[in-house]
């Protein structure tokens, strides 16, 4: 396509996406290179981009363009996760808007249902990475419930149930209220909500005595068990043994007696509901008290809590306050902050309860795990999250599976009867009739007396096993003596882009199932992204509206200029700051490239000898490129992303626009030589080498623009380029030579000379050799004549660089009178505004009572003048 004057990212981005596409750059396949395999964390199904994915994914794309330049068989595996909990959210709400009930419907008909739905919607964030310039092998696309994946998911759980790590118990969940499912531990974000504390009295069975209870719950006294205070508080030893009334129940409870209780704290007695709090249900099951569960799956009260029936938890603990006046027992109400739990999925409350739910044993599974991260198999860039990884897994707690949803994996249990332990694991009914039989002893078991579990798995319990089974659905069966070819290739993989926070419930149990099943470890390193916030710090989210629509940023800046302006300041693990003005940063850059091409395009090339400040040039330039090249690697090689970008933005914003192109510009009307023309132009092939990972779509465009290429020779499948041996000695002219152009320029603006005038420069021999390539100078500088001497010459003014002194006659180019008479000037105001300073140094109450401070400042003023007024004299003897 022929190039704009103007850099337009629109018109470039979808041409070359498509024509990577149609070439199929991102497709790969087994062959003799070697392998550089990546999974993309897979996006919920019902997602959309936002700031967090445009971070990981810039990044792995950034590793795996430039795997492909390398010579790696690059394979980046992208898919999304069927996310149960959001997922089934979304369709209940969908058919709810449709007056339709999920009760009303099979599990059948809602599948059906939630499948039209992820049909509808589930590509939308893929489709967008593309927008970014993902370079995905997208004919390797993922979902966690295609049918070998799922088949995967079925097969870990049958064959860990077998080993023993599977096991069904009745123990405390958390519980969402809203989507009607167990949640982890890990999917409870616990916020600080300003709350009342709530004093409610009980009275002692037997006696006019009451015991005062705070709680910030009062809803859940119609569940209260017991009350337990400390065996050693002496302010309640007479109420050994006895027993309190829960008010408005009247129920009698027994004063148990427990050391867990702080005497310190609060009233020193503690309301005990065991079905409603996971410290009040290990304190139940040590001192064998019955569970009295008051609230329903939704959330509001049921038919044991006598009172509200039927009501929300929240609308009760707002009517509590009346009720328990009238029933004389509040004493007193408090404001008071706490730490609430929510559902990361739903944003609910959090509500404790008593269930039956599958779990897995964690361990005995995650010691290898453990081990591999902190023997630094698995490396985790920054290191600094091993201590929270070690610390999670050495206090592994056991992982309860079960969700209480139709979207997902349905758990393979069949129930053949009514007793706990009444079920066979099989993959279906069918598989499942026999073993039924066999345990059961009934022969005359039919499929239809089978029942299958109603719950599915943890969508993590799918995603765990992604760097696995996304080569090979049938890992898990055939077991690891035989692997498919591919997953042999590719696994493990080599980076693993992801957040912190999904640190246990991904990365941790990924390398668990590596382990497990394939005997090694899923992937050599993990690169921890930041959180993406706002200038202010805060997180961004939909609900503050200060998350930018990626694609509407993406849309004014061009995908290269969002790309950069995330990079700029996202060091590993650290979060970044995000200001859409680092995307201008980023479009900005994206111009100077555009616009550095268009220059060298324009430029005739004739058959004549290269001057000797182009071939000087061509020598420094390849030069620092060579020693940018191994700070880029060595940036790579620590996956300091952000630093490698740097490093690249630099070489070609400062050395190669700023001063390597003026160098090697043919004077104004004359043509290029031809050989510093083709040479400039491999020098630009190697910068778009380096520069393509960041920015994928301006490097190709301008590449292909440079020669007629075919399809192998595009930018994508370049070799990355190789250093070169790096000149110190021609590091240092240049140095030194810069440094004098810019004083030359320097003085040219002080004393209001024109570029176009040449000017006379002479050199003091009394310094060390003149160490300045004297043909840069001269072209960059218009100097048309250099001489030396051995003192300062009369009428010359002098200006130093790195020991060297240079002497510029004033001559015709400077008004010598009127630059006297402005150096005069400044002396005398200097003068004045000394003789304040040292009457103020002169008080010496002032010096004496001012702070320490105060007076450093007032002397930094004085020495700082003096110095000034000196070398305003040294240069009005100049003249």
């Amino acid at each position: 396509m022929a190039l704009n004057d103007k850099y337009n990212p629109q018109e470039i981005e979808d041409t070359w996406y498509a024509y990577w596409m149609q070439n199929k750059y991102f497709h790969s396949t087994p062959d003799d290179r070697e392998a550089y395999s990546i999974v993309i964390p897979p996006p919920n199904v019902t997602g959309v981009l936002h700031m967090g994915h445009m971070l990981n994914n810039t990044i792995q794309d950034i590793l795996v363009r430039r795997a492909r330049m390398l010579g790696k068989n690059a394979c980046w595996v992208p898919g999304t996760d069927h996310a149960s909990i959001a997922t089934e959210a979304k369709v209940v709400a969908k058919l709810k808007a449709e007056g339709i009930e999920k009760d009303s419907l099979t599990r059948e008909e809602f599948m059906e249902h939630a499948y039209e739905w992820k049909d509808k919607h589930g590509g939308i964030i893929l489709d967008q990475l593309k927008k970014l310039g993902a370079s995905c092998d997208w004919d390797r696309t993922a979902f966690t419930m295609d049918a070998d994946y799922s088949e995967s998911v079925i097969d870990t759980f049958i064959d860990l149930h077998k080993k023993g790590h599977i096991y069904r118990g009745t123990r405390m969940v958390n519980w969402d209220p809203s989507a009607l499912t167990t949640v982890s531990d890990e999917e409870v974000i616990h916020k600080e909500v300003n709350g009342k504390l709530y004093y409610i009295k009980y009275k002692v069975a037997g006696s006019d005595e009451t015991l005062t209870v705070a709680t910030t719950r009062p809803e859940t006294i119609f569940g209260d068990i017991a009350i337990c205070i400390n065996p050693n508080d002496e302010r309640f030893t007479h109420l050994h043994g006895k027993k309190a009334i829960v008010p408005m129940v009247n129920r009698e409870i027994p004063i148990i007696l427990d050391e867990y209780v702080d005497v310190e704290f609060g009233t020193g007695c503690l309301k005990v509901t065991p079905a409603h709090d996971i410290n009040d249900y290990e304190l139940g099951k040590k001192h064998n008290l019955e569970n009295i569960n008051i609230l329903n799956a939704d959330g509001t009260l049921n038919e044991a809590a006598q009172f509200f029936v039927g009501e929300d938890r929240f609308e009760v603990r707002k009517k509590m306050m009346q009720a328990l006046t009238a029933a004389d027992a509040l004493v007193k109400i408090e404001d008071y902050n706490n730490k609430v739990g929510f559902s990361e999925r739903t944003d609910a409350v959090i509500e404790p309860r008593i269930s039956m739910q599958w779990y897995v044993a964690m361990e005995k599974l995650a010691k290898p795990a453990l081990d591999a991260v902190m023997q630094d198999d698995v490396q985790f860039h920054p290191p600094k999250f091993k201590n929270t990884y070690r610390h999670w897994m050495e206090n592994v707690k056991d992982w309860c599976i079960s969700r209480q949803l139709w979207w997902g994996h349905r758990i393979p249990a069949f129930y053949y009867g009514e007793g706990e332990n009444d079920f066979v694991i099989a993959k279906s009914a069918e598989d499942a009739l026999p073993m039924a039989i066999e345990a059961s002893g009934n022969a005359s078991l039919k499929l239809e007396n089978l029942r299958q579990d109603e719950d599915v798995l943890d969508t993590w319990f799918s995603s765990w096993l992604w760097p696995i089974s996304t080569f090979d659905g049938n890992a898990i069966k055939n077991g690891k003596e035989n692997i498919s070819e591919e997953l042999k290739y590719y696994f493990p993989t080599n980076d693993l882009v992801t957040a912190p926070e999904i640190m246990f419930f991904w990365v941790a149990r990924m390398i668990i199932a590596g382990y497990e099943y394939l005997g090694e470890k899923p992937f050599s390193n993990v690169y921890y992204t930041g959180i993406v916030r706002d200038p202010q710090g805060r997180k961004m989210s939909k609900s503050l509206g200060n998350s930018p629509d990626p694609i509407k940023l993406m849309e004014k800046h061009g995908a290269d200029g969002v790309r950069v302006g995330m990079l700029l300041t996202s060091p590993a693990g650290n979060d970044l700051l995000f200001d859409e003005a680092l995307c201008e940063q980023g479009r900005n850059f994206s111009n100077k490239l555009w616009n550095a091409y268009r220059l060298i395009h324009i430029w005739e090339a004739e058959d004549k000898p290269q001057p000797e400040y182009a071939s000087f040039a061509i020598q420094w330039f390849e030069s620092r490129f060579s020693e940018a090249l191994g700070e880029i690697n060595a940036h790579f090689d620590k996956f300091r992303m952000s630093d490698a970008l740097m490093s690249s933005y630099k070489l070609v914003w400062d050395d190669f626009c700023s001063w390597f192109l003026e160098m090697v510009k043919p004077p104004y009307g004359e043509k290029i030589d031809a050989k510093t023309l083709a040479e400039v132009k491999g020098i630009l092939e190697n910068v778009l080498r380096i520069l393509h990972p960041f920015m994928p779509f301006v490097t190709e465009a301008l590449w292909q623009d440079m020669a007629d290429r075919n399809p192998e020779q595009a930018l994508i499948v370049a070799q990355w380029p190789k250093a070169k041996t790096i000149d110190t000695e021609i590091a240092k002219t240049f140095k030194q030579s810069n440094d004098a152009i810019v004083e030359i320029r320097n003085f040219r603006k002080e004393y209001q000379i024109a570029n176009k005038v040449a000017l006379e420069i002479k050199v003091d021999t009394n310094t060390d050799a003149m160490p300045v390539h004297l043909p840069t100078v001269s072209k960059l500088a218009n100097v048309s004549n250099w001489s030396t001497v051995t003192e300062k010459p009369a009428g010359h003014i002098s200006f130093l660089v790195d020991g060297v002194n240079y002497y510029i006659a004033a001559g015709d180019n400077i008004d010598t009178e009127a630059e006297k008479e402005k150096i005069q000037e400044e002396i005398k105001y200097l003068n004045g505004f000394l003789i304040g300073v040292n009457k103020k140094l002169s008080n010496e109450r002032f010096v004496s009572s001012a702070p320490e401070k105060v007076v450093a400042i007032e002397k930094k003023k004085q020495a700082d003048a003096i110095e000034k007024v000196k070398q305003l004299e040294a240069k009005l003897l100049e003249f």
